[in-house]
């Protein structure tokens, strides 16, 4: 949850003189979003984060995408797709549109170089693995279901620990807490599912005073590039404000039940443009004597749902695994598969843990998820003939 924090060496005031312990000048650094006009930090380094040795292409291959045609449901299991490389080069795009990128990653290898997404957020799920994010503002140390929330040109590195495999979403924009939580002021509410003291913020550590040659590689929008800087980015003396990377546990998430099922909303975590992110996590269930705990059968209208599966009894889907996403997508009705409705009566409680996201653009299919697919997921609500 973005608010006010300060860490480590700060002037009494913006923009004034600040000076280092040998008589120089600390170089302040503004990071600014949405121009000047949007979440922003202030940086100090030892040294200015300008100084640029060398600029070349980086040539980034881009997932290959095509259109969710026939439209129908799908069910990728993204477990099969081979892991490669680290965090940035081992991410396997599944679906895309023009505000979310959808992609797997699992890695056990850290970054040997920095990297800097100037297109928008990334909201990173832990699937799995411990280790830690790294950037100018500080280590943000991760765990098996966490978010992470990067924003937008912050300049970072993943060195896992132990293996890990993460859900990633790249957004074209901020990713925000919903609206409907937050008060006028910018607290979370008190009907909020979570509080601010569940977000954890970067821990900055000792100044890294070093020169040399480091890779820096930037995505942009449509453009990329290879980066060869002469400072450290890590030089970072002590920095303040709004603008920073920070972690959320989805054990910290206390879910909204009701009498009756509650629709994915009120599971909601996330939201940027045109995509909203929701978390079903371990809860009771419905308290009506009557009350079908598994979600009712209902028609997307104006959006694709995206699941992906992390762990637990899913009840209300056959044939998922661990790491599976289901597209369930605008203009195909869904809902529990036979047999489900009737075995989940009288049920209290359920132990599934998965996240979602509804996307308000169609989502197109990756190249790479094609090789992975269920292609007879779609028959899935059929009703099997009893053998005899």
């Amino acid at each position: 949850m973005p608010s006010y924090r300060a860490a480590g060496a700060l002037p009494p005031k913006r923009h004034i003189q600040f000076r280092r312990p040998d008589g120089g000048l600390y170089a302040e650094e503004l990071l600014s979003t949405q121009g000047f006009e949007s979440l922003y930090s202030l940086l100090y380094h030892l040294r200015p984060p300008t100084a640029t040795l060398d600029v070349r292409a980086w040539n980034r291959a881009r997932p290959q995408f095509a259109p969710n045609e026939p439209l129908r449901n799908r069910h990728f299991r993204t477990q099969r797709i081979a892991a490669q490389g680290d965090a940035i080069e081992g991410r396997i795009a599944v679906l895309g549109n023009a505000d979310v990128t959808i992609a797997v990653a699992e890695f056990e290898y850290p970054m040997s170089y920095f990297y800097r997404n100037v297109r928008g957020d990334e909201l990173l799920f832990v699937h799995r693995g411990s280790g830690y994010l790294e950037s100018p503002l500080g280590r943000l140390d991760y765990r098996a279901h966490d978010y992470l929330i990067v924003p937008v040109g912050i300049t970072y590195r993943i060195v896992p620990v132990e293996r890990t495999r993460m859900l990633v979403y790249e957004t074209s924009g901020p990713v925000q807490i919903p609206r409907k939580y937050r008060n006028e002021f910018g607290q979370l509410a008190e009907h909020a599912p979570y509080y601010e003291r569940d977000f954890r913020p970067p821990v900055l550590q000792s100044p890294v005073d070093d020169v040399g040659a480091f890779e820096v590689r930037v995505a942009g929008k449509e453009r990329n590039a290879i980066y060869t800087v002469a400072n450290h980015p890590y030089d970072v003396v002590g920095w303040d404000c709004y603008c920073y990377p920070y972690a959320f546990n989805l054990d910290e998430f206390a879910p909204i039940t009701g009498k009756l099922h509650q629709p994915p909303p009120a599971h909601a975590t996330f939201e940027s443009p045109g995509a909203a992110f929701c978390a079903f996590v371990p809860r009771l269930f419905d308290y009506h004597p009557l009350a079908i705990p598994v979600p009712y059968n209902h028609s997307s209208v104006d959006c694709d749902e995206v699941l992906y599966y992390v762990s637990g009894n899913f009840m209300s889907r056959r044939g998922v695994e661990e790491g599976s996403i289901t597209l369930h997508t605008a203009g195909a009705p869904h809902g529990p598969q036979p047999g489900a409705v009737e075995q989940s009566l009288g049920k209290t409680s359920t132990d599934e843990i998965a996240v979602m996201v509804d996307t308000f653009k169609p989502l197109h299919i990756a190249q790479a998820a094609s090789g992975v697919e269920d292609d007879e997921y779609y028959r899935s609500w059929l009703e099997v003939p009893a053998t005899t």
